[in-house]
């Protein structure tokens, strides 16, 4: 069953719409033309909070929860986070038709893509697609992150068994036990005792 009617959201999308993006801060750098406009209307409709960027500046705000930006041969050096670390999620608008800039908009690493001319349909799911692929990427960096802690982590505790195990002629076993048993009696996290080890042997050798 269609969500539209003409080109305009059912009821029944529009709660759905005004559930999802209500308070969204969008921010839109397209052309000031209808087409622009209608974009324009289509999220506040959503309930969006919407800033008209045009022309688009040296620097795309990096503030906002969501991002629509025509498809520029200088979008990626506009575009203001560490590449792989974004701030907020990209649509990128592009004409009608086959894109033909695919390693530009490659480079640009957009989360979706618009093309022109819009329809109420495409716009929403865009921004869901956006907002979507975004919250997914953004997870994955934090499990990334978090298992290059542990490794690090790891490594430390390898480290500090090694130092054990050279300085005071203890087997692996009795090595980890001995952190084991210091990590314990001072409430402390095992890697803790293995960082101190390390720093301490550091500083002395």
């Amino acid at each position: 069953m269609s969500n539209t009617i003409g080109n305009y959201p059912t009821p029944e999308a529009s709660c759905q719409m005004r559930a999802e993006f209500t308070n969204l801060d969008v921010v839109v750098a397209t052309r000031r033309d209808d087409e622009g406009e209608f974009l324009v209307r289509t999220l506040q409709r959503a309930r969006a909070r919407v800033r008209y960027v045009w022309p688009l500046p040296d620097r795309l705000p990096e503030d906002p929860d969501v991002v629509f930006c025509d498809l520029t041969p200088e979008l990626p050096m506009r575009i203001p986070w560490v590449p792989g670390e974004p701030k907020a999620a990209l649509a990128v608008i592009v004409g009608p038709g086959p894109i033909a800039e695919l390693d530009l908009l490659i480079n640009s690493a957009p989360d979706a893509v618009l093309h022109r001319p819009f329809t109420s349909s495409a716009v929403v799911v865009s921004l869901m697609l956006a907002r979507s692929h975004f919250a997914y990427e953004r997870r994955l960096r934090w499990r990334i992150n978090k298992l290059d802690e542990s490794l690090r982590l790891m490594r430390g505790v390898e480290r500090a068994k090694e130092i054990l195990m050279r300085t005071r002629q203890m087997c692996e076993g009795e090595a980890y036990r001995f952190m084991r048993q210091q990590a314990m009696s001072r409430r402390v996290s095992i890697t803790t005792v293995a960082r101190a080890i390390v720093d301490s042997h550091e500083l002395l050798s």
